[in-house]
This record gives C-alpha cells, sequence and structure tokens, in this order.
C-alpha cells in the first residue's frame, strides 16, 4: 500500500508513529509543511520537518514532543550572554548542530528537499519525508488593528506571544509562486491513500495546500482527516487562535467544512463529536487522543479502516 501523509509537527509526527506500527510494510511518503521555517542567528530552522524526523527516528523529547531528547542550551545562554536577539526561540545545542548542516547544504546549492533526504539518512526514519515546497514559503500572521496593522513571522506569533495576539488573517509569503518540491505531486499521483494527521488545520495542512498545484492533485484521490479538536477544543497547541483569526469555529464540524468536498472522502472525529455530518464524507467517531503507542496505533487503524469504506 501506498500511502501519503500531509503533515505539521507535533500530532502529525506522533500519528506518523502510529500508522508505521499500523502498516509496517507500508510504502509512506510524507510532505512536510516549511510555512513555519525560519532563519535565525545565521540559521535555517524548519520546526515541523525536524519533528516529523526526530520523531520517527528515535531523537524526540518525548516529554514536549519537539526538540532533541537530553538536550542542553550552552549556546542560547552564551547568545544571551551577548545581547543576541531573538531571545524567545531557543535553540538547543543538539537542535543547532542539525540547523547548520542544513544551511550549509542549502549555501552550497542543494536543495531542501535534497538537505532533507541526507538529513534522514541519519535518522532513518522509515518514511520518505519531502517539503511541501524547496521554494521559500514562509507564513507571517498580520496582527493590530486596521490603523496599525502589521506582519510578523509566525514563529513571534506562536512562540514569543503564545498567540495571545488576536491575529486578522495569515500570509504565507511566496507560495503564490512556490511548487511542490520534486517528488511531491509524483507521490501524491501514485497513492493508494492520502491521510490528514491531527495537525493544524490553517498553518499546516492548510499551508501545505496553498503551494500550486497540491490541492488540485489531491481531489480525485481517497482523502481521509482525523479532527484536531474534541468538542470544542483542540487536541493540543493553539488551533483555536488560528481557526478563529479566519473566521472558523473550534469544531469539528468546522473543521470537515473548511476542508470540504471533493477533497476529503472520510472524517474521524471524537466520539464527543458524533453527529458531524457533510454530504459526501464517511463519518465516523473513535477515541482521538494518542496517550500511549497503543491508542496511538488504533487510531492509525481506524483511518486505514475508514478508507475502505470512504
Amino acid at each position: 500500500m501506498r500511502i501519503v501523509c500531509l503533515a505539521g509537527g507535533i500530532g502529525g509526527a506522533r500519528f506518523l508513529r502510529g500508522l508505521k506500527a499500523a502498516a509496517p510494510d507500508a510504502d509512506i511518503t510524507v510532505i512536510g509543511n516549511t510555512g513555519d521555517d525560519i532563519t535565525l542567528f545565521g540559521l535555517r530552522v524548519c520546526p515541523d520537518l525536524d519533528t516529523v524526523m526526530y520523531t520517527l527516528g528515535g531523537g524526540i523529547n518525548e516529554d514536549q514532543g519537539w526538540g532533541r531528547a537530553a538536550e542542553t542550551f550552552t549556546v542560547k545562554e552564551e547568545l544571551a550572554a551577548y545581547g543576541m536577539e531573538p531571545q524567545w526561540f531557543g535553540l538547543g545545542d543538539r537542535d543547532v548542530a542539525t540547523h547548520i548542516v542544513r544551511t550549509q547544504m542549502l549555501s552550497a546549492g542543494y536543495t531542501l528537499a535534497e538537505v532533507t533526504q541526507a538529513l534522514c539518512a541519519r535518522w532513518q526514519p522509515g518514511v520518505r519525508l519531502i517539503p511541501m515546497t524547496n521554494d521559500r514559503a514562509e507564513t507571517h500572521v498580520v496582527v493590530g488593528e486596521e490603523h496599525a496593522r502589521r506582519a510578523i513571522h509566525f514563529q513571534e506569533w506562536w512562540v514569543r506571544e503564545r498567540a495571545s495576539i488576536p491575529a486578522q488573517e495569515f500570509a504565507v509569503i511566496g507560495a503564490d509562486v512556490a511548487q511542490p518540491a520534486p517528488g511531491v505531486l509524483e507521490a501524491i499521483a501514485e497513492a493508494d491513500l492520502v491521510i490528514f494527521p491531527p495537525s493544524n488545520p490553517v498553518v499546516s495542512i492548510g499551508t501545505i495546500l496553498q503551494v500550486q498545484g497540491i490541492r488540485e492533485a489531491l481531489n480525485p484521490k481517497t482523502v481521509v482527516g482525523v479532527s484536531p479538536i474534541i468538542g470544542r477544543a483542540p487536541v493540543r497547541g493553539m488551533a483555536d487562535a488560528c481557526l478563529t483569526a479566519i473566521g472558523v469555529e473550534t469544531t469539528a464540524q468546522a473543521v470537515l467544512e473548511l476542508y470540504g468536498t471533493p477533497l476529503i472522502n472520510g472524517w474521524l472525529v471524537a466520539e464527543e463529536d458524533k453527529g458531524v455530518a457533510l454530504d459526501g464524507v464517511t463519518v465516523e467517531a473513535v477515541p482521538l487522543l494518542m496517550s500511549t503507542p497503543d491508542t496511538t496505533r488504533a487510531l492509525a487503524e481506524a483511518t486505514l479502516s475508514l478508507a475502505l469504506r470512504a
């Protein structure tokens, strides 16, 4: 079976770990969100790609779901002692090594997809991880009242401000000209199934769908999504702030309608959200919390089962 997953960070990475356990013989391609990417201290940082790579490769900090296990922060402390900004985004020492390798390879002329493949050669995540694009397509957030609006990088809004400043809109700078990375459209065309894990529907999966040609390539495929919402709250993170910014309610029903048809064929919701429905979509209620390896695998198995009926 050939499976394509569109993935953001923590939720997507954890689901993928369950998917590998549920379908050990499947050929899995992961199209990773790069809208969160940022350059800090001269280093190119790709948070979502790295979270998938570290999680599946056994190097993730399991407690927080991002960053390296057994991390230290000597470089961060030394930069702060010099007064270097930004101090609100902390890069761990082990993590810095990844960003140095990536930045040097990009500077030498390698594409982001080629760099990602090289980094994965060390981590052996057991999936083919491809960035959504080799082009720079960064998510910025428009904040402030109409007379004093400004755009800040998504990471500043998400990490520094903890999404506490109301967002007026999200702008993916460069998305209008960004091309899918080599292999993205081919993987979708050859896939037996496409999965939207419980990643942020606005700034993770929603960003990937803005890259030219990706949404169109998905329309004829069987696509099953996992709701990132339980009741009226996100499973984790601050997806509610992102949904509010684009005028969408924080409900499984509203997120399903945001994706819409013909894009989505099957939709998994929490047991609390029974009753969610949309014409043309097969909806099933199952436990969504990925609290243990067993529950994570069970969610992946339910997704594969739904795909057969969607």
